[in-house]
């Protein structure tokens, strides 16, 4: 997959790009990683980017003309699944990360200052948001959402199952406690069962952790979790009612 980033700081994503899981995956031609500089498109001969809103109101909005010609020129008459991060898009899910990572091409805008010239939607096939929340910038949300797609893309992550077994990425409860060597850590031991070699055992306690870690951090994911009757029957003993 080839990901370009339409940024005001293409600096920023230097080491998140090049290096850990994504650099792997650059490094072994699964990723391929552009960013472009609006700045550089400017028709002004100051290069602004930013201009006072219509009808008053406080901060700077981007100009549609700068954006407008760098997508363009990275497009360059060729197609791309092409993403505003914007808090007001649609929140970034892992149903949305599968759906993106079977995309040849993804073209990320990532709008600063206090918004965007409207105009600039006519270029954009999804807004995306990564959060009730608003940052300076959407190089971050940038960031989150192209290391996220990035893990469901074959090759990616070095065991296939990794993905699958992360909180939310499968029926979408939290993920069950994990642990590693060794059992005994200043008195603090490994739960028995994780021991004993019964992978029966083993699932039917990470399936109960991942209800109960679920049921404490985030109970309103179980309104929308498959769960059957044994999942019912649990959570109810420890004061889940539905």
């Amino acid at each position: 997959m080839r990901i370009d980033v339409l940024t005001l700081f293409p600096e920023m994503f230097g080491g998140v790009f090049h290096t850990s899981m994504l650099g792997r995956a650059e490094t072994n031609g699964i990723l391929e990683f552009h960013t472009h500089d609006i700045r550089e498109y400017s028709s002004n001969k100051h290069h602004n980017t930013d201009d006072y809103a219509f009808g008053g109101g406080a901060g700077m909005v981007m100009m549609a003309q700068p954006v407008f010609d760098c997508m363009e020129a990275v497009l360059d008459g060729g197609s791309a699944r092409r993403i505003l991060m914007t808090p007001r898009g649609r929140t970034l899910t892992p149903e949305l990360a599968r759906e993106l990572a079977k995309e040849e091409r993804l073209v990320i805008l990532a709008g600063h200052y206090e918004g965007l010239d409207e105009r600039i939607s006519e270029l954009i096939d999804d807004e995306i948001s990564i959060g009730d929340y608003v940052l300076t910038g959407g190089e971050l949300p940038a960031m989150v959402l192209v290391d996220c797609v990035s893990r469901f893309i074959p090759g990616v992550l070095g065991c296939a199952e990794s993905a699958e077994d992360e909180s939310f990425s499968n029926d979408g409860l939290l993920e069950y406690p994990q642990y590693t060597r060794p059992a005994d850590f200043r008195g603090r031991l490994v739960p028995e069962v994780l021991l004993n070699g019964n992978h029966a055992e083993i699932n039917k306690w990470r399936r109960q952790q991942s209800l109960l870690k679920t049921l404490e951090m985030r109970p309103d994911l179980l309104e929308k979790a498959p769960l059957d009757k044994k999942d019912l029957e649990f959570l109810r003993l420890h004061g889940y009612e539905k």
